[in-house]
C-alpha cells in the first residue's frame, strides 16, 4: 500500500540532488514520511465541488507553483494544443509548473474516485503532457497525472533543441520530472479528497517505458505497480547503436537505403519462409529468434527487374540491421532488430526507412540526440560517427541522466512494488532482444545461490515480462496488439494475484477478430491443436521446447 505525507520538504530536496539508489530509497521512507490511513478503493468518494478545487491554488509544494485549479463540467472537453475533444466526468483540473520548467497537470474526478492515483508516461522526446492517457485514467476513476517533461516539444516528436547546452533540462527529461509529479499528484490529491491515495500507478510504453524502469530503480517508493511497454531503457547506447546504426546502414551509403516498396518484398519473403515455424499460418513470428531467413536470397541477379529485388548494398543493410553494431573486438554492443517487422505501415517503412531517404524516425531522433545532447553542436553531422571514439563520449555525457541500467531491483521487491512490463515481437523501433537481456540480468542479481529456475519464481514474484507476437512498437502490427495490463497489475497489486497470462485482442474496423494469450516469459502461448486458432481459448502458456 502506498503511504502519502503532506510534509514534502525533505523528500524534495532528495529528489532535486544528484543521489546514490540507496540514499534516494532512504529519502523516500525517513522521518519526512508520515503514514495515512487508507481509502477504500471500493467506495466512491464524496462529491468534492469547485470551492475545494479552487482552493488548491494556494496548496505550498516545493519550488512548484499551481498555475490553475479549475472545475470542469462532464462532457466534452479540449486539452490545450489538441483539436479533438475528449468525453470526461467532471474533474477538478489543476495546473502546475516545478522549477526549473517541469509543467504537470492533475485530474481530480469530482463524482467518483476510486481512490487510486495514476501517473501516464511520454513518447519520443516528450515536450507534451499525455491528455489521452490522463483521459482513459480519469474515466476509470483515477486521479490522473502526466508531465511534459520539463520542456516544450518543438517541430517533430524526436525535436531536442530544447536540450543543447541544458543539462539540467536533459536530467528533467531523464528522471526527475516522473519522480516529481509523482510526489506532487498524490500530494495535490491528498489536498482535495482529505485522504492520501490507497495505491498509485504508473503505466507507459517507449519514452514511457524508460521513466517506468527508472521509476522502478531510482524513486521505488513512488509507485505499487508499474507497467511498462517496449521500454528504451539503455537511452544512450539505444540511440548511438540503434537509431543511428539504422542509420548509417541505410544512408551512410546512398545505394543502401531500402525505399518503402521494397521493404514490403522484404516482409512479405519474411513472412513466407518463417511465420510457419510455431504450427500456424496467420501471419504472426511468435518468436523471431527461430527465424533464420537470408536476406541475401533476395539479391537482384543478373537482368531481374531492380524493383523486385534487393540490391548488394541493400541486403548488407537489413543484415546489419538485424544483426546490430560491434566494437572493434567483435563484441555487440546493442543487438539489432528481429525478422518480422518490417511489412505495413506500422514497421520499417515508418521507422527504418521513412517515406524517402532522411525521412525515417530512427535517422531523424539520431540526429537530434546526438546534435544537443550529446554534443552540443547543431552542424554535427551523423557520418562522422566513429564507435570506438564517439560511444564512450556519448555514455559519459548522458548516460547517468538517461539510463535505465539498474538490474538490482530488491528495493522495488523489499518494499512490495510490482512491475509488469510487455515488448512487441515485432517492434521495428525498439529491439525486444534488450528488453529480454534486461530481464535475464534481472534474473541473475536476483539469483542469489538459486538454480535457474528458483531465480525466475523469485523474480516473478514482483517482475514479469510478457513478450507479445506480431505487436509493432506499443500497438500496431499483424498480431493481437490490444490488452489491459492495469487490471492485471491491479489484482497484482490489490488481491496478491500475479498474472500468469493477459488476452490481447486483434481488433480491425471495430470487430474483434482475433484473441491471443499473452504468457509470461519465457513461456509462449501453444495451440492445442483443435478449434479456431483466432480464438485464446485453444491456447495454453508452455515452457518453450
Amino acid at each position: 500500500m502506498q503511504t502519502t505525507s503532506v510534509r514534502w520538504t525533505t523528500l524534495f530536496w532528495c529528489a532535486a540532488t544528484a543521489m546514490s539508489m540507496a540514499t534516494v530509497t532512504a529519502c523516500g521512507s525517513g522521518d519526512a514520511a508520515t503514514s495515512a490511513a487508507p481509502v477504500a478503493r471500493d467506495q466512491p468518494r464524496e462529491q468534492q465541488g469547485p470551492a475545494a478545487c479552487e482552493a488548491l491554488t494556494g496548496l505550498a509544494l516545493a519550488d512548484t507553483t499551481i498555475t490553475l485549479a479549475e472545475v470542469v463540467p462532464a462532457g466534452p472537453f479540449t486539452p490545450p494544443g489538441e483539436s479533438d475533444p475528449l468525453e470526461l466526468p467532471a474533474f477538478c483540473r489543476v495546473a502546475a509548473t516545478t522549477t526549473p520548467a517541469v509543467n504537470f497537470e492533475v485530474w481530480l474526478p469530482t463524482d467518483s474516485w476510486n481512490g487510486k492515483f495514476h501517473t501516464s508516461g511520454n513518447g519520443g522526446m516528450a515536450g507534451t503532457i499525455s491528455y489521452s492517457a490522463m483521459a482513459t485514467a480519469l474515466n476509470r476513476g483515477y486521479a490522473a497525472s502526466s508531465t511534459d517533461t520539463g520542456h516544450v516539444r518543438g517541430d517533430g516528436a524526436f525535436d531536442a533543441n530544447w536540450a543543447l547546452n541544458r543539462p539540467d533540462l536533459i536530467e528533467d527529461f531523464g528522471h526527475r520530472s516522473i519522480h516529481l509529479t509523482a510526489i506532487h499528484g498524490k500530494a495535490i490529491s491528498e489536498a482535495f479528497y482529505g485522504d492520501a491515495p490507497s495505491y498509485a500507478y504508473y503505466v507507459g510504453c517507449s519514452k514511457g517505458g524508460q521513466q517506468g524502469m527508472m521509476e522502478a530503480q531510482r524513486y521505488p517508493e513512488d509507485f505499487d505497480g508499474l507497467v511498462v511497454g517496449d521500454p528504451a531503457h539503455m537511452w544512450t547506447n539505444f540511440y548511438a547503436s540503434a537509431h543511428l546504426w539504422y542509420a548509417l546502414a541505410t544512408l551512410d551509403n546512398e545505394d543502401s537505403y531500402i525505399p518503402p516498396d521494397k521493404v514490403a518484398i522484404l516482409g512479405d519473403a519474411v513472412t513466407a519462409a518463417c511465420d510457419a515455424i510455431d504450427g500456424i499460418e496467420d501471419g504472426v513470428l511468435d518468436d523471431p529468434r527461430k527465424c533464420h531467413f537470408d536476406p541475401a536470397t533476395l539479391t537482384c541477379a543478373a537482368g531481374q527487374d531492380a524493383s523486385t529485388c534487393l540490391t548488394a548494398a541493400q541486403r548488407q543493410a537489413v543484415a546489419d540491421i538485424w544483426s546490430g553494431p560491434t566494437d572493434e573486438a567483435g563484441e555487440l554492443l546493442y543487438p539489432g532488430l528481429v525478422p518480422g517487422g518490417e511489412a505495413g505501415p506500422d514497421g520499417w517503412s515508418s521507422w527504418v526507412t521513412g517515406r524517402e531517404a532522411y525521412a525515417g524516425t530512427h535517422f531523424l531522433a539520431a540526429e537530434d540526440f546526438m546534435r544537443n545532447m550529446v554534443f552540443d553542436d547543431p552542424e554535427w553531422d551523423f557520418r562522422t560517427w566513429d564507435y570506438a571514439r564517439d560511444l564512450p563520449i556519448a555514455l559519459a555525457k548522458t548516460g547517468d541522466a538517461l539510463d535505465a541500467d539498474e538490474t538490482d531491483l530488491s528495493p522495488l521487491r523489499d518494499r512490495g512494488g510490482k512491475l509488469l512490463v510487455y515488448h512487441g515481437w515485432s517492434d521495428p523501433d525498439i529491439t525486444p532482444i534488450g528488453t529480454i537481456e534486461y530481464y535475464e540480468e534481472v534474473m541473475s542479481v536476483m539469483a542469489d545461490g538459486k538454480n535457474a529456475e528458483e531465480a525466475l519464481e523469485a523474480t516473478k514474484e514482483f517482475f514479469r515480462l510478457f513478450m507479445v507476437p506480431g505487436m509493432a512498437h506499443c500497438r500496431g502490427g499483424p498480431g493481437p496488439d490490444v490488452f489491459d495490463a492495469l487490471t492485471a497489475m491491479e489484482r497484482w497489486v490489490e488481491e496478491g494475484v500475479a498474472p500468469d497470462q493477459i488476452i490481447a485482442s486483434k481488433i480491425v474496423d471495430g470487430e474483434v477478430v482475433r484473441t491471443r494469450p499473452l504468457c509470461t516469459y519465457p513461456q509462449v502461448a501453444q495451440w492445442s491443436g483443435t478449434g479456431s486458432t483466432d480464438d485464446a481459448a485453444n491456447f495454453s502458456c508452455v515452457n518453450p521446447g
